[in-house]
């Protein structure tokens, strides 16, 4: 069992700085309404958490 994330963009990035333009982009979003599911790790969570005002987060697990 792999714990995921299911990342949410909520806001738009415009008017952003420039670094949290590119983790939104890192993290495969762009858009407001658009959706990933990224595996739980360490690397992920800090980038989530740096854009943390843009996103939303839902934690599941697969089997």
């Amino acid at each position: 069992m792999m714990k995921k994330l299911k990342i949410t963009q909520v806001r738009s990035i415009i008017d952003r700085p420039i670094d949290q333009k590119r983790t939104i982009e890192a993290l495969g979003l762009g858009r407001p309404h658009y959706v990933t599911i990224k595996t739980d790790t360490p690397q992920i969570r800090g980038m989530v958490n740096k854009v943390k005002h843009l996103v939303t987060v839902e934690e599941f697990t697969e089997e």
